[in-house]
This record gives structure tokens, sequence and C-alpha cells, in this order.
């Protein structure tokens, strides 16, 4: 079992009270109490930290002054209090540190923390918090030692390399955050036992072909037995697995594909930021 060294990283254990709010868990079921995400119940009890993905102050600068965990994802987050007093928690950038300042502004210096349209990004900038919608949110490249990469500016579009090698179209006007995400040492972790899945609220995962017909199209059979089918698929019968491709046809964010993404291929690039 491997963790994290947080004692290195960490500056306070406790989080700041007034951004947190209590998150009920559903354990995978739907609104009509059905189970929709399989294998998930338990774990511990979080508080919830409000994250600022809108980062709506503009040209008002806010300095960092905590690294803290936040159970709710990979990443570590800061709180930040800004030249007019508000205080808000951000996802935090790997290379800042307590007492650095950063600011959202269309004329901000292109260095870590700093958030700009993608229209103001040079190509070959690194970037992460990206927008998909303007004044949106960020919704991409959000987890632990994630970055994007600026590969071209076209016709009031943006070409953006995501993490997954995809290449993307997202409109110039969207904002988007300068560097890499930090906790870039989360992939190396190991869970290690049952009882920490059981803690992070992942339940014991049941091999498909150990079932009754009834419950998974691999399931029944004489001892061990294969799937019986040339094709991988879920217990709804959905394709899944080695190759096959499940994306919707008709995805209404096809159009902004440039490239799709490389199965099985590691095309990371080394940082500079």
């Amino acid at each position: 079992m491997t963790t994290v060294s947080y004692g290195d990283h960490l500056t306070v254990s406790k989080p700041h009270k007034a951004l947190t709010t209590g998150l009920r868990s559903h354990a995978g079921r739907n609104s009509f109490g059905r189970i929709t995400a399989y294998y998930k119940g338990g774990g511990n009890k979080r508080a919830y930290r409000e994250i600022d993905f809108v980062y709506n102050k503009f040209d008002i600068p806010a300095t960092i002054k905590t690294v803290e965990y936040d159970p709710y994802r990979t990443a570590f987050i800061s709180l930040v209090t800004y030249k007019d007093g508000e205080k808000r928690y951000v996802v935090l950038p790997k290379s800042l540190k307590v007492g650095d300042t950063f600011v959202a502004s269309e004329k901000a210096d292109i260095k870590p923390g700093n958030r700009l349209p993608l229209k103001n990004i040079p190509v070959g900038t690194f970037i992460y918090n990206i927008e998909v919608k303007p004044r949106g949110g960020a919704k991409l490249v959000r987890a632990a030692g994630n970055y994007a990469k600026v590969i071209a500016q076209d016709a009031g579009y943006t070409l953006i390399k995501l993490p997954s090698t995809e290449i993307r179209k997202v409109n110039d006007t969207c904002w988007a955050s300068i560097g890499e995400v930090s906790n870039d040492e989360n992939w190396l972790t190991v869970v290690g036992k049952a009882g920490r899945s059981r803690w992070l609220g992942i339940r014991p995962k049941v091999r498909a072909s150990a079932k009754n017909p009834v419950d998974h199209p691999y399931g029944g059979g004489e001892q061990k037995s294969g799937r019986g089918r040339r094709r991988a698929i879920t217990r709804t019968g959905r394709m899944v697995g080695k190759g096959q491709k499940s994306r919707h046809p008709k995805k209404y964010s096809n159009v902004f594909i440039v490239s799709r993404r490389q199965v099985g291929k590691n095309k990371g690039e080394t940082s500079t930021n």
C-alpha cells in the first residue's frame, strides 16, 4: 500500500468551514432509487469543499493562503484570498505555493495560475481548468497532474490537445488557467488492500463469469466458461472493451473533435511550466 506524502505538501489539516457543506452519498443510484453505477456504497463521511471553477472575479489579484487535501478530488486545493477580502477554494496548480498570487484577466501574464481567454494564450502553452462554453466554468483537465496543450488558433476556435491525446476545438472566448494541476504523484498510489477501497466507497466487484445467467450475459455454464460471444459487452448489453468504439455516433460534441484519442498509447509530454 502506498500513499502520497501529504506532510510534504499540505499546510493545514482542517478545511475552511464557511466553504464546506454536507453532501449525501447516493451509492450509485438515480432519482428512482435504481442502481446505475455498480459496486458503490459505504465509505468514510466527507465534507464537500465548494470549489470555484467559474473564476468570475476579474482583474482582482488572489493570494494563496493554504494547500489542502480534498477527499472528493485527486488534486490539491487551496484557500485563496482576493484583494477585496473574499475567500474561495480553487484547484491548486503544480508550481504555486503559499504566498504566491494569480489573477484572472484578459491581459494577465503567461505564468502558472493566471487565467486568460484561450485566444490570448500562445501556442505551445500548457493549460488546465478549461471551459467548454464561455463563462460556463471549468470542465476539462481538472484531475491531479493533468494538463492540456494549446496546438493552434483557427477562425474563432482554439485547438487543444487533451491528456487523452484527443485534439478538440474550443471557442477561443472560453477561459483557461496556465500551468498544470498539482499532486502529479497521485498516479503512483497503490490502494494495497480491500479495506482501503471500502474507505473510498468502492464495494467488491464480482466477475461476470461467476454470476448466474439472469444477472449477466456471461453468467452460467459448467465450471470455468468463456464469455460465449465474439464482442465484449456490459451487463446491459452495451459494447465495451478492447478497441470497440462505444461513443454515440451522433454525440453533440463530435463536430469539435479534430483527432480522436489514440487508444493504448501514452503520448504525454514533459512540462516546462
